[in-house]
């Protein structure tokens, strides 16, 4: 059974740092690109960043650019989002994603093979 599970979401300050983790399982981790998406309150998903097979190569989101990093352990099955000097309009719930291919079509959120169920960032001005 395929399974992406997040963790590391919570409630922090503006100026905070958090770093979200995504454990991958019941798949060939290493055959797929890894990525985040988030979901404020009332708005549509949207793309903050992606990472190829190899973690050679990312691509984010034009705004986040600087803030967030997206990386990889292949080792442990597990995909990371560092994301620093968080501000409210951060807050959102921030999900996984896998998919057989990297490319632009992970800026739309275009049929991403699999997803999960999001993990929950809070940040208090």
């Amino acid at each position: 059974q395929v399974q992406l599970a997040e963790s590391g979401g919570g409630l922090v300050q503006a100026g905070d740092s958090l770093r979200l983790s995504c454990v991958g399982s019941g798949y060939a981790f290493s055959s797929y690109a890894m990525g985040w998406f988030r979901q404020a309150p009332g708005k549509a998903r949207e793309f903050v960043a992606t990472i190829t097979r190899s973690g050679g190569n990312t691509d984010y989101a034009g705004s986040l650019k600087g803030r967030f990093t997206i990386s990889r352990d292949k080792a442990k099955n597990t995909v990371y989002l560092q994301m620093n000097s968080l501000n409210p309009e951060d807050t959102a719930l921030y999900y996984c994603a896998a998919d057989l291919e990297y490319g632009s079509h992970w800026r739309v959120a275009d049929g991403m093979r699999y997803w999960g169920k999001g993990t929950l960032v809070t940040v208090s001005s």
